[in-house]
Formats: C-alpha cells, structure tokens, sequence
C-alpha cells in the first residue's frame, strides 16, 4: 500500500540553518519541530528529509560528512519517537546565474521527492512538501505534492509564479502539521489556506 509523507527541507524549516554546517555537535531542531513530526507521525505520515546540499559541490565538505548529520538528524528525533523513512540530499552546486542546472535532484527540480517515492513507494499525490523557500515549494508542486512554505525568512527573493506559489504559508513546522493533519481528516483550515 502507497505511503504518505511529509518531505521535510532540512536547514531553517527542520533544524536551525547554520550555512554549511556538518558538525553533528551544531545540529538543533527549530522549536517544535519533534512534537510536529510526532503529530504527522500520529495522522498517517511518513517523514523525509530533502535538502540541497552544495557545500559538496563547492568542495566545503565531503559527500561522507552528511552521514554525521543524518545520524544527528535521526538521533534527535527517534529521542522523541520519530522515525525518518528517508534523508535524501543534492551534492551539487548551484548553476552559474542565468545557466542550467546539471542535476535533476536540486531542489527546485523534483528528482529528490521522486526518488523517494521510488524507494518507498510514496503516494505524491497524498504527500505534503514542506519548506522555507519557493524552490521548495517548485519542486513539490513538480513532483505532484501539495505544499507548505514555513515563512522564517529563508526566502528572500519571492519570485512567485503558479509553481512556485505554496497552498499554504504559515509560521512554523508546528502551524504547518496541523494543516496536514486537517487535511488528513478530509478538512480544510481557512486561517492558513491561500
């Protein structure tokens, strides 16, 4: 039987976003995010990490060192009962501007939450994607998930679109599971809904 998940960015929606940080020691879950994840858990939702990770690219830190952080990220939240289904990262650098991305797999390409899916046979059209900028949003719309952008201030450039317009904007994880959980339960919640 198909799966659903919630993917999950990692840096500034799951944990705290300290640009290229791989030391398993600086690794913090952002505020209520265990008891959101323990929430989506409850309402039939498997979570999974993607996240671009271009400080391999940029020759910052190895491919090997993300292990660390996975184990980190999966500690902390088996502390809590939660279980991850997967972590999935892009190792590539961003495109020069104006040029073409060389990967399918940075967000806000799907290949990610596509590869995912295979893996774990994950239903796309029952999964959320949930995250803190509009490439997030992009490539769970590409994938064929709903979306939810979590407005800590990542994104800063807004370049709006259909595609890159979220079906929900709230102000944290915990504001973003709930609206999950509604939708779960076949309900809608007006307050966050666009």
């Amino acid at each position: 039987m198909p799966i659903r998940a919630v993917f999950i960015d990692k840096d500034g929606t799951l944990i705290r976003d300290v640009s290229y940080n791989v030391d398993p020691a600086g690794i913090e879950l952002m505020p209520g995010a265990l008891e959101a994840l323990t929430s989506l858990a409850r309402s039939g939702f498997a979570p999974v990490v993607v996240s671009n990770q271009p400080g391999v690219g940029l020759g910052y830190f190895t491919a090997g060192a993300l292990a660390g952080v996975e184990c980190r990220v999966r500690e902390l939240l088996a502390a809590g009962g939660v279980r991850l289904l997967g972590c999935y990262f892009c190792p590539h650098a961003p495109a020069a501007p104006g040029g073409v991305a060389a990967c399918g797999c940075r967000k806000p390409a799907p290949g990610l939450l596509l590869q995912a899916a295979r893996d774990h046979d994950i239903d796309l059209a029952a999964s959320w994607m949930v995250g803190d900028i509009l490439d997030d949003v992009e490539a769970g719309r590409a994938a064929g998930c709903r979306t939810v952008l979590v407005d800590t201030g990542g994104e800063t450039e807004w370049r709006r679109s259909p595609a890159r317009t979220p079906h929900a904007i709230v102000n944290d994880l915990s504001d973003a599971a709930r609206i999950i959980g509604f939708s779960a339960d076949g309900m809608t919640h007006e307050r966050w809904a666009l």
